[in-house]
């Protein structure tokens, strides 16, 4: 699948000139805020290509003086090492990375149909057909990037963008890292990364863990929000929250557990295992039986 524009370093924009001219100069038309965090902005952007082909984009702002230190120094270094070496189309592509003084911008594909949450929160529970699609889609980019030893490590609903076609990809990578060090060896986590609610019970807990198992856990949890709306267990008091993964205390809601077929709960249950060692990777999920029964379950081939 060809790439956006695929980004092989970071490009300097002049700063002598306005924000918005230094942005036109290199062919990006900026446009409204569609989103914001504490020290970084997303804008809608168009680009127009020298094929004079017009590109529709969302542009994320980092603002330097604003971002911790630590993240500058750690993180932020890991997503731009990363970023440039991803392609896959059900995973975000980057088109370009700019720098203006304090301020980096980095332009990628624009997800026309927003996240996956505002989409649950807007609409019913998600049917089984169309959540084992996307499902095999997250499940295949996830299987990506383990297999090029990168986790993810912030999986869930607000990081899984649906595209102008209704395809999901996988978004954010401001914690994801490396598995493996210089000699091949795997690396444990120790950081404390992503949301709690979607967090497995080894992160929770504050072990030392492997990142691709435990974003096979947020992936578990991904599926059961697609299928329940809501999320199987409460992050309100995180001692409880613990005890509740360790103890599998989740349900499947009355209105919809008649929907849910068994095949489809078991895979819940392997996902969100909380012993470690005992739970799916990507290859036992990608083989079970629940996405190989039928055909309707496709991987988009889409260019933007």
């Amino acid at each position: 699948m060809p790439r956006l524009g695929g980004p092989s370093s970071i490009r300097s924009l002049a700063t002598k000139t306005s924000e918005t001219d230094a942005l036109a100069v290199r062919g990006y038309n900026v446009g409204s805020k569609i989103g914001e965090g504490s020290y970084a902005v997303v804008i809608s952007a168009n680009c127009k290509e020298k094929n004079g082909k017009h590109l529709h984009l969302a542009c994320k702002i980092i603002d330097k003086k604003k971002a911790p230190v630590d993240y500058l120094n750690k993180f932020f270094p890991r997503e731009l090492d990363i970023l440039m070496k991803i392609d896959h189309p059900n995973i975000v592509q980057v088109h370009s990375i700019l720098e203006r003084g304090p301020k980096i911008y980095i332009f990628m594909q624009f997800a026309e149909n927003g996240d996956l949450l505002s989409y649950i929160l807007k609409n019913e529970q998600i049917g089984e057909l169309q959540a084992k699609a996307w499902f095999l889609q997250m499940a295949k980019a996830l299987r990506y990037l383990h297999s090029n030893d990168i986790a993810h490590r912030d999986l869930k609903c607000e990081n899984i963008l649906l595209s102008q076609r209704m395809n999901i990809k996988l978004a954010d990578f401001g914690f994801a890292r490396h598995c493996t060090d210089q000699s091949g060896q795997a690396i444990l986590s120790r950081t404390y990364c992503g949301s709690a609610a979607y967090a497995a019970p080894e992160v929770v807990g504050g072990y030392p863990y492997d990142p691709k198992l435990a974003d096979v856990w947020s992936l578990g949890v991904v599926l059961f929000i697609m299928l329940n709306k809501k999320m199987p267990f409460s992050d309100q008091n995180i001692q409880q929250l613990l005890k509740d993964q360790m103890n599998r205390k989740y349900a499947f809601r009355r209105k919809y557990i008649d929907q849910i077929s068994q095949q489809a709960k078991d895979v819940v249950k392997v996902l969100l295992e909380p012993e470690p060692n005992s739970r799916w990777d990507l290859t036992d999920i990608l083989n079970c039986g629940w996405l190989l029964e039928s055909n309707s379950t496709g991987s988009s081939n889409e260019n933007i």
